[in-house]
């Protein structure tokens, strides 16, 4: 029986006072506000300000361009740029080290999966709740679609200690180091989209708002009737979910229930509720 998998996912709807039209794949939009906020620190001078009032503006002007972003950590991302690399130029250190810096991150997580997901990891008890809400029985498949270095893996043994646990990562060093991490885990770098998740019975993604309806539609094609999708923070557009867990801090657990298509099941979650 093939094994179940997949990636992360991550795409961020340009902020519109910048364009209209369209949307950028991530980091292009967090790029974008880095590049015009240095520009107006760099402009402010010739405008008779100071560079302290330059350095305020600059970082009023990031943080203003990340609101529209979707997720706490892309907002935290596109403001804290500015502020950040110019604190850091500030102290001395020259700027051909901030690409010195970015060779490792490509290297572990390259630009093909930043146009999905960013690396956040799932906290350790966001999905304690699952075990009660959905018992599995002795040897179930769950497989972590995008389990980075094994947070979600962890979170997932926890809950049900008893079923197997598979992981998918895209980066091959970060599914090196995961597989290290999690010895109780079957992890194997695969992309998400084209790794089947046939026979598994829970599917977990902690991916982006923008990728979900496209997990739907895979986990609907592929997961047989019955089985479970988990998404945490991020629902299914236009899905009712079986159960709405709370992960801590604020953040949604979602669980959805996969129905064979055309039954009164599936057509009620196409509705929604």
């Amino acid at each position: 029986m093939p094994h179940c998998g997949t990636v992360k996912s991550t795409e961020l709807p340009l902020p519109r006072p910048l364009l209209h039209a369209g949307r950028l794949p991530w980091p292009l939009p967090a790029l974008l506000t880095w590049a015009l906020a240095w520009s107006a620190f760099a402009a402010a001078p010739s405008m008779g300000l100071s560079n302290v009032a330059a350095w305020v503006g600059a970082s009023l002007l990031g943080a203003g361009l990340a609101i529209p972003a979707q997720g706490r950590w892309r907002q935290l991302l596109m403001a804290g740029g500015f502020p950040l690399s110019s604190v850091a130029l500030g102290a001395a250190v020259p700027a051909w080290l901030w690409l010195v810096a970015a060779l490792p991150l490509l290297a572990a997580y390259p630009l093909r999966a930043w146009a999905d997901a960013p690396f956040f990891p799932t906290p350790v008890d966001a999905l304690r709740e699952l075990s009660a809400a959905l018992p599995l029985p002795d040897g179930a498949r769950v497989l972590d679609a995008g389990c980075g270095l094994g947070h979600g893996l962890k979170a997932l043994h926890r809950a049900w200690p008893q079923v197997r646990v598979e992981g998918v990562e895209w980066s091959a060093p970060m599914a090196a180091l995961c597989a290290r991490r999690c010895r109780f885990a079957q992890v194997r770098r695969a992309d998400m989209w084209v790794h089947p998740w046939t026979g598994c019975d829970v599917v977990y993604l902690f991916q982006r708002p923008e990728s979900m309806a496209r997990a739907w539609t895979k986990a609907r094609a592929e997961m047989p009737p019955g089985s479970w999708l988990v998404s945490l923070e991020f629902a299914i557009p236009g899905v009712a979910p079986h159960h709405r867990l709370d992960a801590g801090a604020g953040r949604p657990l979602w669980v959805y229930r996969v129905a064979p298509e055309g039954s009164a099941g599936s057509k009620k979650a196409r509705r929604g509720r």
